[in-house]
C-alpha cells in the first residue's frame, strides 16, 4: 500500500484522506493542534459550547456528494436544520429579515422595489445557471490546464459566466434599493472579497444562500468535521494529533517523508493541507518552492477577523441565529480592508447565538455568542485594540438588544490575527485565505501540484477552488483524483 501523509486536518485535509484511503492508499493525516477540524474545531468552557470558524451552512450539495461517495448520506451522520429566518441584516434605519419561504422572500422584494418579485425571480433565474456551471467547473478543474478553461460547458457558456463584470455592477442592473443591494452582496463576503472586485459569475452564492436556503448542522459544524473524520477512520486513515511538521525531506525531487517534532514519517505522496505558504516557506528548501515570499505578498488575502466567543447569563432580545450588523458604512469599511489596511473606525460586524436553534449548546436560559468583526489581515493585534473593539460593539448590541449585556457576561474569550497565525500559521493571520478576484480565479491560484517536487500536492483554501468549506472539500477530492490517478 502507497504510504500518504496529509498535513493538516480541516476540511480540505480530511476530504483528500477520505477519498484517497477509500482507494486502498495508506493515509496518516498529521495534525499540529489536539483536535482535529483546522479552523473549523470547536471549543468548550463553563457549559457553552463554541463553533471556532466556519458558521454557515450553504452549498448543500457539496456536503451530499461527499457523503454519497462513501455511499452515506448527511442523514447517517447529523441533522440538517433550514434556519427560518435564514438571516437577519440590521441597518441603520431599519432591519430585514430573510424568511425561509421563497413566496415571503419574494413578498419583501415587493415591498422594497417595484417589481421586485419579479426582478428577484429573474436574478435567481441567471444565478442558478451559474450555480449549475459552476459546481461542474469546480469538480473537473484542477488547474492544472489551461484547456479546462476550454471545456465546451466553459466557452460556450461564457457569456452567462459574465466573469469580466463585477458582481456589484449586474446587482444594479436588476435593484436600486441599497438594502436589497447590500442583501445580494453580502454573501460574496465568505470569498474574501468585495461585491466591487468579484466577477458576477458568484451571484451563485447569492442562489444558494437566498434561494437554496441556509442551514444548521445540528451539533455545530464540529459535527460536521467529526462526521468526515468517522468516514475516515471507517476506510482507515490514522490521525496523528498535537505533532507538528517541520520539514518535508526531499531526494531525488521526490518527497520521501516528513518530519515531525518527535519522528519521521516516511511517504509516497505528501498532502499538504494546511498554509500553503507556510508549507512551502517553512517546510521546504527554497529550490522546491512553487512560489517565494515576493509572490505571496504581492497576493490579495482575504480579511481576517476579530472574533469574540461569550456565554451571556440571559436570553438576548432581536437577535436571530444570524443577525449582520450593517448599520455603519460598508464602503468605509471596505476601503479600510483592501485599501488602506488599518483598523475600521466603524466597524461592521456579525453575531451567531446557535443555541437560539439547538438546546445544550449553553446552560438553559442563556447565551452562547459568537461575535465576528472583519479586518484587514496583518494588522497589529493587541490586547488593548481587542478590547477597545469589544467595547465598541457590546455598546451598539446593548442598544440594539434594548438590555443590559456587559454584566452578564461569565465567559470571554477573544481570538484574532496572532491567534490565526499560531494556531493553523495562516499568512498575515487572514482568516479566509486569498481573495476571489478575477487574477485569483481558477487557474490563476496557486497550483494544487508542486513543480518542482514530484509527489507533493496542495489542497485547502488557497488553491483551487477557493475559500470557504463547501469549496476545500472540493479540494481535497480533486488533490485525491490527481495522486489515483498517477498510482495507476
Amino acid at each position: 500500500m502507497k504510504k500518504v501523509i496529509v498535513i493538516g486536518s480541516g476540511f480540505a485535509g480530511l476530504s483528500a484522506a477520505a477519498y484517497l484511503s477509500k482507494e486502498g492508499f495508506d493515509v496518516t493525516v498529521v495534525e499540529k493542534n489536539k483536535q482535529i477540524g483546522g479552523r473549523a474545531r470547536n471549543y468548550k468552557a463553563n457549559g457553552y459550547t463554541f463553533d471556532m470558524g466556519p458558521s454557515w451552512y450553504w452549498m448543500p450539495e457539496i456536503f451530499d456528494n461527499f457523503f454519497h461517495s462513501f455511499n452515506h448520506t448527511t442523514k447517517d451522520f447529523y441533522e440538517l436544520k433550514k434556519l427560518d429566518p435564514g438571516f437577519k441584516i440590521v441597518f441603520d434605519n431599519a432591519d430585514m429579515i430573510l424568511p425561509a419561504n421563497w413566496n415571503e422572500i419574494c413578498d419583501l422584494f415587493d415591498r422594497h422595489e417595484d417589481n421586485g418579485a419579479k426582478k428577484l425571480n429573474k436574478f435567481m433565474e441567471d444565478a442558478e445557471k451559474k450555480y449549475s456551471i459552476g459546481l461542474r467547473f469546480l469538480y473537473n478543474s484542477p488547474g492544472l490546464s489551461v484547456t479546462e478553461l476550454l471545456k465546451k460547458d466553459v466557452l460556450f457558456n461564457a457569456n452567462k459566466l459574465q466573469l469580466l463584470t463585477s458582481y456589484r455592477k449586474h446587482i444594479k442592473r436588476h435593484f436600486t434599493d441599497p438594502r436589497l443591494i447590500s442583501l445580494l452582496e453580502f454573501p460574496v463576503l465568505f470569498l474574501g472579497t468585495s461585491a466591487e472586485s468579484a466577477p458576477a459569475l458568484y451571484s451563485l452564492m447569492a442562489y444558494s444562500g437566498i434561494k437554496q436556503g441556509t442551514f444548521y448542522p445540528m451539533g455545530g459544524f464540529a459535527k460536521v468535521i467529526d462526521s468526515m473524520a468517522e468516514v475516515c477512520k471507517t476506510n482507515g486513515v490514522k490521525f496523528l494529533l498535537d505533532e507538528q511538521v517541520t520539514k518535508i525531506n526531499i531526494s531525488n525531487k521526490k518527497a520521501e517523508s516528513v518530519t515531525t517534532k518527535t519522528q519521521e514519517l516516511p511517504a509516497d505522496f505528501v498532502v499538504g493541507a494546511a498554509d500553503y505558504a507556510h508549507i512551502e516557506s517553512k517546510l521546504l528548501d527554497t529550490k522546491y518552492q512553487n512560489y517565494d515570499a515576493s509572490y505571496w505578498e504581492s497576493r490579495e488575502f482575504s480579511p481576517s477577523a476579530l472574533l469574540f466567543y461569550l456565554g451571556v447569563n440571559k436570553k438576548l432580545n432581536n437577535l436571530e441565529h444570524h443577525t449582520l450588523f450593517f448599520d455603519e458604512d460598508m464602503e468605509k469599511l471596505s476601503q479600510e480592508i483592501y485599501d488602506t489596511k488599518v483598523w475600521p473606525e466603524k466597524p461592521l460586524f456579525y453575531t451567531c447565538c446557535p443555541a437560539k436553534s439547538e438546546e445544550g449548546l449553553a446552560p438553559e436560559g442563556k447565551e452562547n455568542l459568537f461575535i465576528l468583526m472583519p479586518i484587514s489581515a496583518g494588522l497589529e493585534d493587541t490586547e488593548a485594540l481587542r478590547e477597545k473593539y469589544f467595547q465598541i460593539i457590546l455598546k451598539r448590541l446593548e442598544r440594539y438588544c434594548n438590555q443590559e449585556i456587559l454584566s452578564d457576561i461569565e465567559y470571554k474569550k477573544s481570538y484574532c490575527i496572532k491567534n490565526f497565525e499560531e494556531d493553523y500559521f495562516a499568512y498575515k493571520g487572514n482568516a479566509y485565505g486569498l481573495a476571489n478576484t478575477l487574477m485569483q480565479t481558477a487557474n490563476l491560484k496557486p497550483r494544487i501540484k508542486n513543480k518542482k517536487v514530484s509527489n507533493l500536492y496542495y489542497c485547502g483554501q488557497l488553491t483551487v477552488p477557493g475559500p470557504g468549506v463547501p469549496p476545500s472539500i472540493i479540494s481535497g477530492q480533486l488533490v485525491a483524483e490527481q495522486i489515483i490517478k498517477r498510482n495507476k
